[in-house]
């Protein structure tokens, strides 16, 4: 009777510590891993949208509905990229704690550039607010393909922004559960000491190339530019909501000639024939890189190994 009251004792406990693990929910998959740094040993967030989705079109399923109903925690990028999880969020997560992480403090939002081709990075063309400024107006409906805001969302191809999401991850969860507070921040800080080593190794890879120029299938990697010091010579679309024009085609094709551009890049989501139409009797290469890690397993690795594979295709 003892063994059994003994055992029956420490089961509850346990049960009580796991129930005591914040349930998390997340909305796309480089933002799972981060998470899942920073929760290593204690718990696992949902997921969402998964890696091979897209997030401006993904349609939320019931076990999506009932993960943001359980969670006591949601980290999701912003409306700028899935406006369409505003409502769901609203209505299902109402007793949640939820964190846009485009609207944390510490970290410069970009706005969408404009035109065919792309000037080269100024760090000093920023207005007081840190958005970037445009001069490049010779497209006038640019902005019709973009789903979401004003802002560039996908600032998580910044390590120097995914460091401070870290952090306020870190924050969030040590409120809702202060007893595990230590490891969250513990392994917060072993997350950003790993990104810092994939800084350097990415810069490894990219310094034989910056002076290369390449054009990229939608305007979604000025956040990794910038972190880099590369400069995309353009984008056959700007926006991901709608395919780009034959006459946007067109432009971007006679620009790769005379501008002499290297590489153009696809996406595993869209057609490659768009690219192909592009690049057909031209010198250029073409090759796909993976802004959400479409093919990589989800998880704490994934945040590297997709900031690593942008490098190394890249290159």
């Amino acid at each position: 009777n003892k063994f059994l009251s003994t055992t029956s004792a420490f089961l509850l406990s346990t049960s009580m510590l796991v129930a005591d693990v914040p349930k998390v929910t997340v909305d796309i998959a480089p933002v799972h891993s981060l998470v899942s740094k920073v929760m290593n040993g204690i718990g696992k967030p949902d997921l969402i949208i998964p890696a091979g989705a897209s997030p401006h079109e993904y349609q939320l399923k019931p076990s999506n509905a009932q993960s943001l109903e359980d969670a006591d925690i949601v980290f999701w990028i912003g409306e700028d990229l899935t406006p369409w999880l505003e409502k769901g969020l609203s209505s299902l997560a109402q007793d949640s704690s939820i964190t846009s992480l485009l609207g944390v403090d510490g970290i410069e939002l970009l706005t969408f550039r404009e035109g065919a081709l792309f000037e080269a990075h100024d760090h000093d063309d920023h207005d007081d607010h840190g958005k970037k400024k445009h001069d490049d107006h010779d497209d006038h409906d640019d902005h019709e393909g973009h789903a979401h805001g004003e802002h560039d969302p996908h600032a998580w191809l910044s390590p120097q922004i995914a460091k401070v999401w870290l952090n306020v991850v870190a924050a969030k969860l040590s409120e809702v559960d202060p007893d595990n507070a230590a490891k969250y921040f513990s392994n917060a800080k072993s997350a950003r000491d790993n990104v810092d080593s994939l800084v350097s190794e990415v810069n490894s890879i990219l310094d034989p190339i910056r002076d290369k120029k390449f054009v990229v299938f939608h305007d979604a990697y000025q956040y990794f530019e910038r972190d880099f010091g590369i400069s995309a010579s353009g984008a056959i679309s700007l926006g991901d909501a709608s395919d780009p024009s034959p006459a946007r085609l067109s432009e971007i094709r006679r620009r790769v000639v005379d501008e002499a551009v290297q590489c153009v890049l696809a996406e595993p989501q869209y057609d490659p024939g768009l690219v192909k139409s592009v690049v057909e009797g031209t010198d250029a290469k073409t090759t796909v890189i993976d802004p959400l890690g479409v093919s990589l397993e989800t998880g704490p690795n994934l945040y590297e190994n997709l900031i690593r594979n942008l490098a190394t295709n890249l290159a």
